[in-house]
């Protein structure tokens, strides 16, 4: 899924953590052959070469994202949409080429791209890509995703004890055996965070959180972006407009699993607070919302 993955985890010995990880990198490898769109043998990809043919079985793991992301597409009024692939393509090449794309380019992506074209069965476990030309692209929803299934996969070997990070989506299982030292508390802890579990530092705020049986994730600019024409552009845009984000914002989101918090930090994103915070609070009251001007310095 264009990043790299590593796992935390506790074991008894070396050769007990070396198979619960393999087993865990397995499934990872299994999601990615299914969702990505950088392997263009991926189900994700062979699902988008038969865009505008009609209904297509999918693999039950790929059903359950695409539903996930009609929600939040639904939710958020387009702001999360999956079927912005050609849009994603566009801009990626723009950050390559350092040029903006054309006007016409960039309407006939937008053309191919609306989340109310992609239509799911579940009786039948089918997604139909009702126009011809559309690709999707999971980048804000499947790392998180893989991710709880990494934990699940260790649970099940009898590794409950454990950390995946992907990218900037972590899924935290139970708390690490010693218990934090009072004496470690930083002074950037709040009142929200646990005294034991696993310690993340959010990289841009320098906010710490102690975890266990959660997720985090943290949208922003800070690390993929392009510079054209003296205007920054986020990797992240706007599904409703087809462009990218310059406003340099950031948020993190904490919620019970990692498709939700990966979710959310993208429709975030691009809603922004005052936009998106009536839509989590009354969704997901339990879910937590940091949001920074991602161009401040700190």
């Amino acid at each position: 899924m264009g990043v790299q993955a590593r796992i935390v985890l506790y074991a008894p010995d070396r050769a007990a953590a070396e198979r619960g990880a393999t087993a865990a990198f397995d499934r990872i490898a299994a999601l990615d052959a299914t969702m990505s769109d950088y392997r263009r043998d991926s189900e994700l990809m062979r699902l988008a070469g038969r865009s505008g043919a009609g209904p297509v079985p999918v693999s039950a793991e790929l059903f359950h994202v695409l539903r996930r992301a009609g929600q939040l597409a639904r939710l958020s009024g387009g702001a999360f949409d999956i079927t912005a692939g050609p849009l994603v393509q566009l801009w990626r090449t723009a950050r390559d080429t350092g040029a903006l794309p054309a006007p016409d380019a960039l309407e006939t992506a937008r053309s191919r791209s609306g989340y109310v074209l992609l239509r799911l069965d579940a009786e039948d476990s089918t997604a139909t890509l009702a126009s011809k030309g559309m690709r999707l692209d999971l980048g804000g929803i499947a790392k998180g995703f893989a991710a709880d299934e990494a934990l699940a996969i260790l649970r099940a070997h009898g590794f409950p004890r454990a950390m995946i990070e992907f990218g900037g989506d972590i899924v935290t299982g139970d708390a690490p055996p010693q218990e934090r030292n009072a004496a470690d508390k930083s002074e950037n802890d709040g009142p929200e965070n646990n005294k034991t579990g696993w310690r993340i530092t959010e990289p841009l705020s320098g906010r710490t959180f102690h975890l266990a049986n959660a997720a985090i994730s943290t949208s922003g600019d800070t690390v993929q972006f392009a510079v054209i024409d003296g205007v920054r552009y986020s990797h992240v845009l706007d599904p409703r407009t087809g462009i990218p984000l310059t406003n340099r914002i950031a948020v993190t989101v904490i919620a019970p699993e990692g498709i939700l918090s990966d979710g959310l930090a993208t429709m975030l994103s691009v809603l922004g607070p005052e936009e998106g915070m009536p839509l989590v609070g009354r969704a997901w009251p339990d879910v937590q919302v940091f949001f920074d001007d991602a161009g401040a310095e700190k």
